[in-house]
Formats: C-alpha cells, structure tokens, sequence
C-alpha cells in the first residue's frame, strides 16, 4: 500500500532493508563483490540530482536525460536521481549504431547526458561537432582524456565529471520532487527490424504494476532470497536463450567426446527427470555430485532462481538446465511496450511447453489471424494484452502508436499463441514476417529458423523464399566450436574454414536440418532445397541482428542476395 512510483519503491526498500545492502559490483573479476547500502544510494541520488538541477535541468517529465553508459552503480544512481526528481531517463545504447543514436538524441531533444567513458563521450562530441544534434551539458563517468578534451574545443558542450555533479548537488542540495503514477519513467527505444527504433514510453506507473503482477510467482522464494540479501550473496541468475543454449551444447558436445561420459550424463539426465516430472528440483542427488556439479559451478554454484526471455528457448533445453543446475528456471514472455512481462512460467509447470500464465497486470486474448488460419474459436490467435502495464505509445510518432494499441487499449503483439489445457499461454509463430511461395503456401520463417538451430552443427538459420518460387532456400551459419566435432564423426576433417568450404559437409547439414525439421512436424515445403553455407555470424555489428538479436531481414537478403540467387539457379 502506497508503493505506487519508483521513487515510492526505493523508500520502500530503505525500510525493508534496515540499512542493508543494494548495489553490488566487483572491483575485478576474483575480487569479492563491495557494497553501497539502500541509504548511500538514495544520499548519491539526491546529490546527483540536485547537481543536474544546478546545471540547469528542471525537476519535471518534460526533462529527459540521457544515459549512455553499460550497467553500473553510477547508472543505477543516475536513473534513481531521475526517479526521485520527476525526470525521464533515455537509455543509449553502443549496439544501437550511430544512425539511431542520432535519432534518438534528435527525437527526444536531449540536452543533458551521462556517459561511462571517453569513447561514448568522443562519439557524441563528433555527432556535436557534425551538427547532427545538440548537447549543453555532457557528465562522465571517467576522467575525461587528452582526445575528450581537444573534441571538446570544437564545440559548446560544457563537461563534467560524474563526481563533480555529486559535489555540486551536496553544496546545493534540493528536495525530492517525486512523480505522481501517471508521469513518464522512461522513453526506451526497441530495436527496428526494418527502420529506426521507436520511443516506447513508460510510466512509473507502468513499472510498479509489472513488478506487482510478477512477483507474486516468486512467493515462496522471498525469506529465502531475503537471507541471500543479508549474506551478500546474489542468487538471482537471469540468463538469455543465446546463453542457455550454449551451455546445453557445450555440456553434450563434452559428452559425446567419449562413450562412458555420454552413457553417465544420459543416466543423470534421465534420473533428474523422473523427479522433475513429479514437481522435485533438487541438486542433492547422487548425480548432482557425480556430474551436475560442474555445471552449476559454471553459474555459480549458488543460483536459486534463473529466469530467461526474450527469446524462445525449447523445452528439452530448459528441463535440462533445470535438473543440471538443480533450480527454479522460470521462462518469461513479454515486449518492452508491455514493460517487461506478460506471462511467467509457473514453478512446477515443466511439460507444456509455454511461457505460463499471464501475469496479474495484465489480461491477455487471442484474436483471428485468418491469413494463417489461426481462430480464437480453436484457442488460437494472435496474442493482444491489455493492463496497467502496457505502454502510452511510441514517442511522437502516432500512426505507429496506432498499428500497435488499438481503441480499447489492446497490444497488438504480433506474436501468435495458443491456449494449453492447463490454461498456460504457448507462442506458436509470427503474425509478421510471413511470405507466400508461389503455389500459395504461407510460410513464417521464423518459427522454422528457431527450430533449425537445435541441429548441434548450426549456429544460426536465414531463411527466404519469394512468392515467385516454389521452394525456400537458407544460407546457415555453422557452429565454430561444435562442427569439428560434428564432422568428424561423420568422416570430415578439416579447420572451420575448409569446413564450410567443403560440398559434402554443405551436403551432411542439409540432410541433419531436414531430419530436425520432419522430427519437428514441418511440412515439405517448410523445408529449404538448398542451402548456402557462410562463415560470417550474423550480428548486431554487422547490422545483421537488432540490438535484441532479432534478425535484420532486409539487411541479410541484401548481404547475401548473389548466394540466394545462386541457389535458385535450377530450382522451379
């Protein structure tokens, strides 16, 4: 009861903590983690924000600052300082690319930024100096260089150092201005798969809702995880599927190096899951000491709720890491306009397959996608959410605003789900992202992509088909550090260049991705006739990926078009 900002939220925590710990981090990387407590970290806040004010910012949510920084303790304080004087934090982001940092400073105006080190500050000094954009006051987190300062000589940007500001704000320290619900936290732009990012906008009121609607999965775990707190010891692991099934590959291809090691982690897998199919996680088993032990010390060893999203993860995948690591691995579906989640896996729900049941802030429905024969009549459709968590709209930009949030508030997520028995929500496709081959077969790449990658061989799957031809094609990324072991199981030797070169291993892969996808239930025509096989990952680098490792399709038809076309040559 009355916790209904963020600044609300972290006095909460103050209290809660009794002068306990909140922001960890490690000096370096086999140093013990050192501690600022709730107080130092609301004292740091309130310097730094009465320093921007100082400066010239102004306590209200027409201010937006700008961060420009990786996760650390002086972003933490920063966004705190915004939280607890009504101002609006705008993250930046090094994979964004410098088209769209541009036009994010540009959209939101932003004056006032926060950078970690000098190569973010000369990147928007040369953006300055270019009359891309505007800055007045630049604040960073570093000493500022020789190159930093001799930038700075070109332009009217006044610099300061993350320090200084804390010193300012303490001779000239101001009182909260704390928000009211409705007023802007945030304006984080999502990656644009085919354009510019968009603004999403987000209230307090936004983020409190969400952290209400989910947190109630982790009931049972809070007395635990308060002893974690006083024992300074992290024991919240969240993980992205890239990770996770890294982990899982690394972990078979080790096994399959030698007939004992693979016969004694199938013996240990097979045992884990009887229990875990009778509701027991445990890391107390014989097998645990036998063979799980490794991996868990890879994590930690001290993990006691991991939690993944933002990507699908199989389920085979996630019932192994949940008896190799002995815990609580909770899978979460959502979209920054919905804030974060919109369904949690439920602990104990460990064989549907789905991303849980919609989390409390939130009421989800399926709607008609008749182009792909989906029905909400037949429990599935395309996934729409509506609650006290989903966005306000894109940042100046409402014919977006308007394709996404229709006229009664639904969020149209462009996912296609479908209702399980238990009443859990399963995501089944894409409603975009679809194209027509030519005898009139709809095909969502995507989906067929995700399920090519669980051949240990592959790294990554391009598909692409046109509504001219009637077959698809695929360029594939083999996997460096599995394929040598992959091959020469099969007769094939060579480095990872000669590999990839080589006509029968191009062969072998496409006889492995077939043999997946028809395990998997894909259609013949949801199979490609022909692939291409290239060395180059695709990555948000090289433009190929999002800053969210979705692929830039446009982009990656274009890097390999003469391939594709190549691959067409004798293919109706």
């Amino acid at each position: 009861e009355g916790v209904n900002t963020l600044h609300d939220t972290f006095l909460h925590g103050l209290k809660l903590s009794e002068g306990g710990p909140c922001l960890g981090w490690r000096p370096g990387p086999d140093q013990p983690y050192k501690w600022l407590t709730y107080q130092e970290v609301l004292t740091r806040s309130q310097h730094f924000g009465s320093g921007l004010l100082h400066e010239g910012a102004v306590a209200n949510p027409d201010q937006f600052i700008g961060i420009f920084s990786q996760n650390r303790v002086e972003w933490k304080i920063t966004e705190q300082a915004c939280n607890s004087f009504s101002m609006v934090v705008v993250p930046l982001y090094d994979t964004l690319g410098p088209q769209s940092i541009k036009h994010i400073m540009t959209q939101c105006n932003l004056r006032i930024v926060v950078v970690d080190n000098n190569a973010k500050a000369k990147c928007l000094l040369g953006g300055v100096k270019d009359g891309q954009y505007t800055i007045e006051t630049l604040i960073i987190m570093a000493q500022p260089n020789e190159e930093t300062n001799a930038l700075l000589k070109d332009t009217n940007v006044k610099l300061l150092t993350f320090t200084q500001v804390e010193e300012i704000g303490k001779n000239n320290l101001k009182e909260f201005v704390p928000p009211k619900p409705s007023d802007l936290h945030t304006i984080c732009y999502t990656s644009g798969t085919t354009g510019l990012p968009k603004g999403v906008m987000l209230t307090h009121g936004n983020l409190v809702a969400n952290r209400a609607g989910v947190v109630g999965f982790f009931q049972g775990d809070v007395k635990l995880l308060m002893g974690d707190v006083a024992a300074l010891r992290p024991t919240i692991f969240p993980m992205v599927p890239r990770l996770i099934n890294r982990m899982y590959d690394k972990v078979w291809a080790g096994a399959n190096q030698s007939f004992f090691k693979k016969f004694l982690l199938e013996r240990a897998v097979k045992s884990k899951m009887e229990l875990l199919k009778r509701g027991i996680i445990t890391k107390d088993t014989i097998w645990d000491k036998l063979v799980f032990r490794r991996v868990q010390n890879m994590m930690g060893g001290r993990g006691r709720i991991f939690i993944t999203g933002a990507a699908p993860v199989s389920l085979e995948v996630l019932n192994f890491m949940r008896v190799a690591l002995g815990v609580t691995f909770t899978e979460g579906y959502g979209q920054t306009e919905a804030t974060a989640a919109i369904s949690v896996t439920i602990p104990g729900d460990y064989n549907s397959g789905s991303v849980g049941t919609p989390a409390v802030s939130n009421v989800v429905k399926l709607v008609d996608v008749p182009e792909k024969n989906y029905y909400a009549k037949d429990g599935k459709g395309e996934v729409c959410v509506k609650g006290t968590n989903v966005f306000v709209g894109y940042y100046k930009d409402e014919e977006k605003t308007k394709e996404t949030l229709d006229e009664d508030g639904w969020l149209h997520t462009g996912d296609v789900g479908m209702w399980l028995p238990n009443g859990s929500l399963k995501i089944i496709d894409r409603k975009k992202n679809i194209f027509k081959l030519a005898q009139g077969e709809y095909i969502a790449p995507e989906k067929i992509e995700s399920i090519f990658t669980q051949s240990p061989a592959v790294a990554q799957v391009f598909l692409h088909g046109e509504s001219l031809k009637a077959s698809l094609v695929a360029v594939v990324i083999p996997d460096a550090e599995a394929l040598s072991t992959w091959c020469s199981g099969k007769g094939q030797n060579g480095t990872y260049q000669e590999l990839c070169a080589n006509e029968n291993v191009k062969k072998l892969i496409l006889e492995d991705l077939l043999a997946v996808g028809r395990k998997r239930g894909l259609k013949t025509f949801e199979l490609p006739k022909k692939i291409h096989l290239s060395t180059e990952l695709f990555s948000v680098e090289n433009d190929l990926l999002t800053p969210t490792f979705k692929s830039r399709r446009p982009q990656l038809y274009q890097r390999y078009k003469t391939e594709i076309e190549e691959m067409y040559q004798g293919l109706d």
